[in-house]
């Protein structure tokens, strides 16, 4: 009789969609839900610092932090303590009541966007009769809350530049709007074949609609151009203008000090986990777990705690590829940056997207299996996207190096070294001394005497 009604329950609950499930919740889950976020987010920003910090010292031959707890782990509690402690300075020029809000606007819109990621499906609480997606909420245009949230964190950095009242934060504030405007597009164009292909913009119904095979592989181009938008969007190397140390001392930050700076310091760590979650989510099935699971008796990978284990390696591989551009690539200048915004991935993100929908549009009418259509898409995207980067990785074509221009060293009146593409004339002694070598005559040396 026991297994029974566990079989009912089990069935309830598969028939219970995850709208239905969100709308029977409690107050008192909700409320643990975000609590439960807020906390994932805290030690997950501890955590990254740490990751950060002793992957990039692998990657350049170091062993990073090391001497705070076991294989360093206890350095981001350390680095929290003493931001905590530091002298709190604030500028006598700053509009105290923004600089203050600032960095509060940008930890807050971080904490929303993890509101609409899901976790797992609908599951049973243990213990009660309540039946809940591992999701705080959910709505039909969740994605664009994402992309909504994302662009309202930019006002904190905004507000913080100018609230300052210095030079540098206002530049870096500056450089910082025009890089959100610039990326957002891209990110943009890059979700809505996302969009067509799943049918809904509930992140939920998207991981739902993941089941057979992941969007990653007929939409490849689309996650390469939201990788690198989501790098830019979140001011990381080799996109990091804003705060570039050798032009505007700390950017945005520089008048910051103490736990207002802990906390742009904590809402930059938090975009990189939300933005790698959402990458998760969209286009490698959420909390699906690895394709393929259509095997007899693999389904148990999809539920209990595994759903919740499988997200979080999705985001930890991502923020690897974090650490990894990081250690690898060097900052470009401002108006590379947003040439390459502008001119490189705002075109491909429409040229993919008018590929990808009259593609799909011309085989829905012919009749054929838009399955099929998926599958080439993605090859082509492949093909395309390794003969792109071997292009770009090819060898110069070495070119014949110039012959020399001869400098007239004393055309200005007085003597200049010569450049490198350059060459003195030579010197009208160096026969004379050849000649006086040889058995001849040395004029100079007779006229001294």
């Amino acid at each position: 009789m026991t297994s029974m009604s566990a079989l009912l329950a089990d069935a309830a609950v598969e028939d219970l969609t995850n709208a239905e499930a969100l709308a029977n919740d409690p107050l008192w889950m909700s409320i643990v839900k975000a609590v439960i976020i807020l906390v994932f987010l805290l030690t997950s920003v501890l955590f990254a610092v740490w990751f950060e910090r002793r992957v990039i010292g692998r990657l350049q031959e170091r062993p990073g932090p090391n001497r705070h707890g076991p294989f360093g782990l206890l350095q981001s509690v350390m680095d929290a303590m003493k931001l905590l402690f530091k002298e709190d300075i604030t500028v006598r020029a700053a509009d105290k009541v923004l600089y203050i809000i600032a960095p509060a606007i940008s930890v807050f819109c971080a904490f929303l966007i993890f509101a609409v990621i899901p976790f797992g499906p609908v599951t049973h609480i243990p213990g009660t009769d309540i039946h809940t997606p591992l999701q705080l909420t959910d709505f039909p245009v969740a994605v664009l809350f994402i992309l909504a949230c994302a662009a309202l964190g930019v006002y904190g950095i905004v507000l913080g530049g100018w609230a300052s009242g210095s030079t540098y934060p206002l530049m870096g504030s500056i450089r910082s709007t025009a890089q959100v405007i610039s990326y957002e597009l891209a990110m943009g164009l890059s979700l809505v074949t996302v969009f067509l292909l799943s049918g809904t913009m509930s992140t939920s119904g998207i991981v739902e609609a993941q089941t057979d095979r992941w969007w990653i592989w007929p939409l490849f181009p689309a996650f390469i151009l939201y990788v690198i938008s989501m790098v830019g969007e979140t001011n990381r190397l080799p996109f990091d203008l804003p705060e570039a140390e050798g032009e505007l001392v700390a950017g945005f930050m520089t008048e910051y000090s103490s736990m207002k700076f802990a906390w742009f310091f904590l809402a930059e760590y938090m975009n990189m986990i939300n933005v790698s979650a959402v990458a998760a989510t969209l286009f490698m099935g959420g909390w699906r777990a690895p394709w393929p699971t259509s095997w007899a008796g693999a389904e148990f990978l999809n539920s209990g705690m595994f759903p919740p284990l499988w997200l979080i390696l999705k985001i930890w591989l991502l923020m690897f590829v974090f650490v990894w551009i990081r250690g690898s690539l060097l900052r470009f200048r401002y108006d590379q940056f947003m040439k390459f915004g502008w001119k490189v991935l705002i075109p491909v993100g429409l040229g993919w997207l008018v590929f990808f929908a009259v593609g799909r549009e011309a085989f829905a009418a012919w009749g054929r299996d838009l399955n099929v259509y998926d599958a080439v898409a993605g090859v082509v995207a492949v093909l395309l996207t390794i003969a792109v980067v071997s292009f770009l990785k090819g060898e110069p074509i070495e070119e014949a190096p110039p012959e020399p221009e001869e400098l007239d060293a004393f055309a200005g009146g007085y003597p200049v070294p010569p450049l490198p593409h350059q060459s003195l004339p030579p010197s009208p002694r160096s026969g004379r001394t050849v000649e006086a070598r040889t058995g001849g005559t040395d004029t100079e040396g007779d006229a001294s005497a």
